[in-house]
C-alpha cells in the first residue's frame, strides 16, 4: 500500500554548511538551566561609519561552530536503528502511547530523564543518552539497558540523542509542555536536524512533521491542517486547502498558517526551496507519518 503522506523535497545529508570566517570580535553567550543551553553567537563589526554593528550569524554558520566544539571532544558512535524510533524526554509523555509504540516495534530512546520516563510506563529502552543529570538509579539502569554519558553542555539532552542516533523515522516525545524553555530549544532543534532526517514531534494533542520540500496526502473537508514556519519560506502554490498559500511568504512574527483546513480533495504544499517548515496534524495521524513499521 502506498504510504498516505508523499514527501517530495526531503534527501538525506549532513544538513550543514561550511561556517565563513567574519571580522570583529565573536562573542558567545551562554545561558545554562538545568539540562538546557541556548546559545546566541553576535559579531561586531565596523560600519560604513566606523561604529560598529550587531551581526546575528547564519543558524548554519551558528551550529557548524556549536557542533564543532561540542563533537571534537570525542569520535562518538552512532547507535543506528532500522526501523522508527521515538526519543523521549522529560515532558509530557503519554505512557499508553509508549507501549502502542513499543508494541508496533519502535525503538524506545530515552533523553536522560526520559529513560525514567519510559520505565514509568513499564518498559525498557533501548538506549539512554545525555549528560545523565535527570536521570534516576542510573546504575541500575546500565545494568539494564545500554547508558550513553555525554558530558559537553553546549547541547540539550534531545540534541545529544539526535547526534547520537539513527534512524528512518524519528518521534520525539516529552520534547513540549510542562517547560516553555525546553519547548523552545526542541523546536530549534528540530530546524537543525530536519534537514538530516525524518522527524515528527508528538504532544498531548497533534504531531508536527518537520517537513522539507513539497508534501503530499488526503485530508478530510475540515481537517485542521496547520503550517508552521520555522523561519521565513515562501510557498508556490497548494492544493486541497481552504486558504491556499499560492505565493505566500509565512514567517514567525509575521504570517502564519495557523489552524488551515482540508477542503476534501488531496493536500499538495508546495514551497519555494528546501527551508525546513512544520505540518501540524492531529495526533490520530500519527501513524499515517510514520509509515509500516517492521516488526521482528
Amino acid at each position: 500500500m502506498d504510504h498516505p503522506f508523499v514527501d517530495c523535497g526531503h534527501e538525506e545529508g549532513d544538513g550543514v554548511n561550511g561556517g565563513t570566517s567574519r571580522d570583529g570580535l565573536a562573542i558567545s553567550n551562554f545561558l545554562r538551566q538545568h539540562d538546557l543551553v541556548q546559545v546566541q553567537w553576535v559579531t561586531l563589526s565596523p560600519g560604513k561609519s566606523g561604529t560598529p554593528q550587531r551581526d546575528i550569524l547564519t543558524l548554519n554558520e551558528s551550529f557548524v561552530t556549536v557542533q564543532e566544539t561540542s563533537m571534537r571532544s570525542a569520535a562518538r558512535e552512532i547507535i543506528r536503528f532500522d526501523r522508527p524510533m521515538a526519543i523521549v524526554g522529560g515532558g509530557a509523555v503519554d505512557p499508553a502511547l509508549l507501549c502502542e509504540l513499543a508494541e508496533r516495534g519502535v525503538a524506545l530512546v530515552g533523553a536522560d530523564g526520559g529513560g525514567d520516563a519510559i520505565g514509568a510506563a513499564g518498559l525498557v529502552p533501548e538506549l539512554i543518552v545525555g549528560d545523565l543529570d535527570s536521570l534516576n538509579d542510573r546504575a541500575g539502569w546500565a545494568a539494564r539497558t545500554r547508558v550513553i554519558h555525554i558530558s559537553e553542555q553546549i547541547t540539550t539532552d534531545f540534541q545529544k540523542a539526535l547526534y547520537s542516533t539513527a534512524a528512518p523515522v524519528t518521534l520525539a516525545l516529552g520534547m513540549t509542555g510542562r517547560r516553555l524553555d525546553h519547548t523552545l530549544a526542541a523546536l530549534s532543534a528540530v530546524l537543525q536536524y530536519a534537514p538530516q532526517r525524518r522527524l515528527v514531534l508528538v504532544d498531548e494533542v497533534d504531531v508536527a512533521l518537520a517537513a522539507i520540500g513539497t508534501q503530499a496526502f488526503a485530508a478530510k473537508k475540515g481537517e485542521r491542517v496547520s503550517i508552521h514556519p520555522l523561519v521565513p519560506i515562501r510557498f508556490v502554490s497548494s492544493g486541497g486547502l481552504r486558504y491556499p498559500l499560492n505565493g505566500l511568504l509565512l514567517e514567525p512574527g509575521g504570517l502564519l498558517g495557523t489552524s488551515n483546513e482540508g477542503t476534501g480533495e488531496r493536500v499538495e504544499i508546495i514551497p519555494a526551496d528546501a527551508t525546513p517548515w512544520l505540518l501540524i496534524l492531529g495526533k490520530e495521524r500519527l501513524w499515517d507519518l510514520i509509515g509500516p513499521v517492521r516488526q521482528d
